[in-house]
């Protein structure tokens, strides 16, 4: 290879070129470059802010399922507590209806003893009419020993 004058011309010409550019165009670069560079910075900034938002995101969103779980818990208790208040309710009214149907039985058995017993004492009177009418061998007149019916059946009582 010969190093001769064609070489040492391009070299000068080259080394003339960047003395010549270099003001002029390298400023214009490293502005791009910077700017590429801030771009670029800024896109990892923002990727790691992302980052942050949905690690909170996915903690809001856990701690609101976890909330919600809470209170579907809360719910199914107060429903079960609720259930439960309302068997009691249930027995309740019909501890209270076997009660009225109870009183309502033996008020009807203590009129029907009533009946029997005001029945029972008209054929005691009927028998004690009838066995003094044989004792006296006469007729008695119901009608006409009718206050004295009326006190042999108070007398029974």
């Amino acid at each position: 290879m010969n190093i001769n004058l064609t070489l040492f011309a391009q070299a000068a010409g080259f080394a003339a070129g960047i003395w010549i550019t270099a003001p002029v165009i390298w400023p214009f670069m490293l502005r791009a470059i910077e700017a590429r560079q801030k771009t670029i910075a800024d896109g990892l900034a923002a990727a790691e802010q992302g980052k942050r938002a949905l690690e909170v995101s996915t903690r809001q969103a856990e701690e609101s399922v976890k909330q919600g779980r809470d209170r579907a818990a809360e719910i199914v208790a107060q429903s079960e507590k609720r259930a439960a208040q309302m068997v009691e309710e249930a027995r309740a009214q019909a501890k209270d209806e076997g009660n009225r149907e109870k009183a309502a039985a033996q008020a009807e058995i203590d009129q029907q003893v009533s009946r029997a017993r005001e029945a029972l004492r008209e054929q005691v009177a009927a028998l004690a009419v009838a066995g003094a009418e044989k004792i006296l061998r006469r007729e008695v007149d119901a009608k006409v020993h009718a206050d004295l019916l009326v006190q042999l059946k108070q007398e029974l009582r």
